[in-house]
């Protein structure tokens, strides 16, 4: 068994077609499946289905999939620690974040951090907090930039910082011109919220509970974006963080007053994995959000 054999089992379990993961791993497909079909021989167990347009783990596969996950993990820990220990501040950091904050606060994050630790190579997944959470814990990220509170047994959490939360309201709307509101005055109103599974629609849907009301939901999607072109166009309200809000013709943002009125954004890491000098100097980074 190979380790460049592990890394193409993982590659095309990831990417759902030998195609792509040859691509992703800058190899031939025909010597990528060559390499997993060596290892299916040498295991006694096919880990693919291979159907006409995307290969599907089997019952082994998905089986063997967290080991081998584990074993290039602790390689590239090895190797991670042998340079921590020739002193050089260098190698590959995974990053996730979830994508109601990815869009808004990582690309001047990330430029910034790039010009001060230029030898740290740094590469971003987008995703909702329970992937993310699942990939500390498997060691396919090594931060997480969520929302919290996240479940943190096998995690290290540490609070960033805490942000207001804006309700948007079509320009002619009967509470534009007030300060500040409360959830519970926007009760009867169309709401226009994320999809599930975005823990910013549950900070949402939790806020109305405490406000003693059932949101209107006539809309949802994946996007702030599209939700808040759905305002402008009179649809119905929302409510955005305040990274998220974007000035626009049809739209007005006011402040929501109350007790889940913010949400706080932290980074967390995996309890037991080795922290390594890029990573320190990435999470002392963060410290410096304002």
């Amino acid at each position: 068994m190979e380790l460049h054999q592990l890394r193409y089992f993982c590659a095309v379990a990831r990417h759902g077609t030998f195609t792509r993961a040859a691509a992703a791993q800058r190899v031939a497909q025909p010597s990528l499946s060559q390499q997993i079909l060596k290892l299916e021989n040498e295991l006694g167990a096919r880990l693919f289905d291979r159907l006409p347009k995307s290969a599907r783990l089997t019952a082994f596969g998905r089986a063997f999939l967290p080991r081998a996950e584990r074993i290039l993990n602790e390689v590239s820990d090895a190797r991670t620690q042998m340079l921590e220990m020739a002193g050089q501040e260098k190698g590959e950091l995974l990053v996730g974040a979830i994508p109601t904050i990815a869009p808004y606060l990582l690309p001047r994050l990330l430029a910034d951090f790039s010009r001060e630790h230029p030898a740290v190579v740094v590469r971003v997944t987008e995703d909702i907090t329970p992937a993310l959470v699942a990939r500390l814990e498997d060691g396919t990220v090594d931060v997480a930039i969520v929302a919290l509170p996240v479940p943190a047994e096998n995690l290290r959490v540490m609070e960033l910082f805490e942000e207001p939360i804006f309700a948007v309201l079509p320009a002619d709307h009967r509470l534009v011109r007030r300060q500040t509101i409360r959830m519970e005055e926007l009760k009867g109103d169309p709401f226009l919220l994320l999809k599930e599974g975005h823990c910013f629609r549950e900070s949402m849907i939790a806020a109305c509970r405490s406000a003693r009301m059932r949101p209107n939901v006539i809309f949802e999607s994946g996007q702030f974006a599209t939700i808040l072109a759905m305002v402008s166009a009179g649809m119905g309200v929302s409510a955005v963080p305040a990274m998220a809000v974007e000035e626009g013709a049809g739209r007005r943002y006011v402040r929501v007053a109350g007790a889940r009125a913010g949400r706080r954004i932290g980074a967390a890491v995996g309890r037991h994995r080795f922290e390594t000098r890029a990573m320190r100097a990435f999470l002392a980074h963060l410290k410096q959000i304002k």
